[in-house]
C-alpha cells in the first residue's frame, strides 16, 4: 500500500531545504518537494494537476514571493504567488481532504504595538508583501477547513539568502557596518521551524487536525542591530557594528517597528519546544564557519 504524501512547496528555500533533512523522522510518509519547475504557483492548472496526481495528506506551503522591497513594484506577481496561488491550493486541499500548513509572516502587523502580538490580534500590514501574505492567510482559512497558519519572523538558515549570511559576508569585507536598531522582533532558525512543523504533523496524525493561526519563532525580543552584534561576536569578526535609525536607512517597503509575537498557543496545543535565539544562532554560525 502506498504511503500517504506530504507535499512541500519552496523546496529550494530555507525551510524547504531544512525539511528535506528531516524526511526520515516521518518514515510513514512519502515527501514530495516542489519548486516552480515541478509546480508553477502562478499556474492554476499545474496546481490542480499536482493534487489530482498525488492527493497529498498534508501540504506544507512554504513557497512564496519574499522580496519585500521588490514587491512594492512587482505587486501583481507578488499577489499572484502569495495570495491567489494560496487560495487555489487551499481549495484543492478541501477537495482532497488535505491538511494545509501555510507559512506566513510577522509583517501582517503594523508594528505599532508595545505588547507581543497574539494570533487573533487584528492584522494591518504596512507594505505590499505583508498585504499579500495576509490575503494568503485569509484565503487559506476560507477555502479549507483543515488549515493551520504559522506566522514566523526573521528567518535564517545555512541555506539560501538571509540576514545572517549577508552580515557574515559584509563583516569579512568591511571594517564598519551600520544596522537598524529601532526595529524589534525575533529571529527564527529555519531548522527549528522545520522541527516544529514535523511535530505538528505528528500531532495531527494522532488527533484531528487543529485549525487556526499560530505564531512561531525562537525566544527573545531583539533589534536587527542586536542580531548583527551577536553574529559578529559569535563569528569572532573584528568589524565594527554601528546602530542607525530606520529613518537613516530608507527602503522602498516600510518595515514594522515591533513584531514580537506571543508563541504560547503553538506550545500549548502542539507541545512545540522553543529554543533561545542565541542558542540557535550559534548552531547556525558554527555550521556556516565549518563549511566556509
Amino acid at each position: 500500500m502506498a504511503k500517504p504524501i506530504i507535499a512541500v512547496t519552496g523546496k529550494n528555500g530555507q525551510l524547504g531545504n531544512e525539511l528535506q533533512r528531516l524526511v526520515n523522522t516521518l518514515p510513514e510518509f512519502e515527501f514530495i518537494f516542489t519548486d516552480r519547475e515541478e509546480m508553477d504557483l502562478t499556474d492554476t492548472t499545474a496546481i490542480e494537476n499536482f493534487f489530482r496526481d498525488h492527493k497529498p495528506a498534508y501540504f506544507i506551503h512554504g513557497g512564496a514571493y519574499t522580496a519585500v522591497d521588490k514587491a512594492e513594484t512587482e505587486k501583481e506577481i507578488a499577489f499572484a504567488i502569495n495570495a491567489t496561488a494560496t487560495g487555489v491550493i487551499a481549495a484543492q486541499c478541501k477537495v482532497y481532504n488535505t491538511v494545509l500548513l501555510y507559512i506566513s509572516t510577522d509583517y501582517v502587523f503594523n508594528g505599532s504595538s508595545h505588547l507581543p502580538y497574539e494570533p487573533d490580534d487584528k492584522p494591518d500590514p504596512i507594505n505590499h508583501y505583508g498585504y499579500t501574505k495576509l490575503v494568503g492567510e485569509q484565503m487559506a482559512m476560507e477555502n479549507n477547513v483543515h488549515t493551520i497558519v504559522i506566522r514566523t519572523s526573521w528567518v535564517y538558515s545555512t541555506f539560501g539568502h538571509n540576514f545572517v549570511k549577508t552580515m557574515l559576508r559584509l563583516m569579512k569585507d568591511r571594517t564598519d557596518i551600520s544596522v537598524v536598531s529601532d526595529q524589534y522582533g525575533s529571529p527564527t532558525y529555519a531548522a527549528d521551524l522545520a522541527q516544529a512543523i514535523i511535530a505538528i504533523i505528528k500531532y495531527c496524525t494522532i488527533d484531528p487536525p487543529v485549525r487556526g493561526i499560530y505564531h512561531y519563532s525562537n525566544e527573545g525580543n531583539i533589534s536587527w542591530y542586536d542580531f548583527a552584534v551577536a553574529i559578529q561576536q559569535m563569528a569572532h569578526l573584528t568589524c565594527n557594528v554601528h546602530p542607525i535609525t530606520t529613518e537613516q536607512y530608507p527602503t522602498p517597503a516600510h518595515r514594522p517597528a515591533y513584531t514580537f509575537m506571543n508563541k504560547q498557543k503553538i506550545q500549548s496545543v502542539f507541545g512545540v519546544k522553543l529554543r533561545n535565539w542565541q542558542e540557535s544562532l550559534k548552531e547556525c554560525i558554527d555550521k556556516l564557519l565549518q563549511t566556509a
